[in-house]
């Protein structure tokens, strides 16, 4: 029986280019096939420079061929590496059945980012939504310790002809983060294209299934991980999380201020305040404002967004976070009213915003020229 061109690129077509999330004949890097009877010939474009790279998909490519094709075929790939343009341009998609995706953000380390995150995530998830988080904290990712799975590994799976990563799921949340593939005492010590190509692959070699929410948890500040994001992903909202004292809110308002910024036009749902007063357990009616009062609600008044709402300094918070069981999963507590009400505002937002205005686009920057383009 003799070989058809078009069984190879069917089995091509399992294939993913590395670092593009798209097989190879969506990226149009098969180039030419030859046949000769048992022997085949494949062009191949490689945009991975790296020796590693090129014999992974060299390897690939003759086994999808004996094994879809024919056990017995000779298979030879003539490959050209392409080193990346500079400057260099990270070109997104939209993920099927992924409805709103939200940044949570903030300008400063050691705001409760993380923690915010964790919680509207399991609100969302106990109204009854489908949710997931991209953990793109890469310096610091902290969610597998939030959510109790820091032991746990992804595996793969096979979705219609192709390996993609399974997400992590607890407490009905599923979770991908790059703690995943560190270990825990191993610091990660990247240049910018090299985390942002390990979110591409979080992003779209993994198989998310149907989501109503995908909650991103950024790094904190505003550098590649945060244009990487807005690069290859429609983002639909941003919240962003501060603490009322004046060095935080300055940082905050960068945020925001990069959201908002023309080219790249993500709305801002609104600003949340974490640790607005602490209130002694023996003095319940008591409460003082350690960082100041009111910082974040007077913020989003002067920016012109939404106040989402306030988490006071609660020691049950930190317990949470650290065992691996966000407070939101209690039930009838302040705490889980404080988040369920920053949940309800932020979906009012959001509401607000699908309905005002078209579909974010996914923003084209080429970073190191510092201009950008729709």
């Amino acid at each position: 029986m003799s070989i058809k061109k078009q069984d190879i690129l069917n089995a091509l077509e399992t294939i993913t280019a590395p670092g593009e999330g798209k097989t190879l004949v969506e990226s149009e890097a098969v180039k030419n096939i030859v046949i000769f009877g048992k022997e085949i010939v494949v062009d191949v474009l490689n945009r991975n420079p790296t020796l590693q790279a090129k014999k992974k998909l060299e390897a690939s490519i003759i086994e999808a061929i004996q094994l879809k094709v024919d056990k017995e075929a000779i298979v030879k790939v003539n490959m050209k590496t392409i080193a990346p343009e500079k400057p260099s341009t990270i070109l997104g998609n939209r993920i099927p059945g992924i409805q709103n995706i939200i940044a949570v953000a903030s300008g400063k380390g050691g705001v409760g980012k993380s923690t915010i995150t964790a919680n509207l995530a399991i609100t969302l998830s106990k109204m009854g939504f489908k949710v997931g988080i991209l953990d793109a904290d890469v310096y610091g990712p902290s969610m597998p310790i939030m959510f109790d799975v820091e032991n746990e590994r992804p595996i793969t799976v096979d979705v219609e002809g192709r390996s993609k990563m399974k997400p992590i799921e607890n407490y009905g949340v599923k979770l991908l983060s790059l703690g995943f593939f560190t270990k825990p005492n191993e610091a990660v010590i990247w240049r910018g294209p090299m985390a942002s190509k390990a979110l591409n692959q979080l992003i779209f070699e993994a198989h998310w299934g149907e989501l109503d929410f995908m909650l991103i948890d950024l790094p904190p500040g505003t550098g590649d991980v945060h244009l990487s994001i807005v690069q290859a992903l429609p983002i639909t909202g941003a919240v962003i999380v501060s603490t009322p004292q004046n060095i935080a809110l300055a940082d905050a308002k960068k945020g925001v201020a990069m959201f908002q910024q023309a080219n790249i036009n993500v709305p801002v749902l609104g600003i949340v305040e974490n640790m607005s007063y602490f209130t002694p357990e023996e003095l319940p009616n008591n409460k003082y404002y350690i960082f100041g009062k009111d910082g974040a609600r007077n913020l989003a008044e002067d920016l012109g967004t939404t106040f989402l709402g306030e988490v006071p300094i609660v020691q049950s918070i930190r317990e949470g976070g650290d065992i691996g069981r966000p407070v939101a999963l209690q039930e009838n507590t302040p705490l889980e009213a404080s988040f369920k009400t920053i949940t309800k505002n932020a979906i009012a937002e959001l509401v607000k915003r699908n309905a005002d205005l078209p579909p974010t686009e996914i923003v084209k920057i080429t970073t190191m020229a510092g201009c950008s383009t729709k």
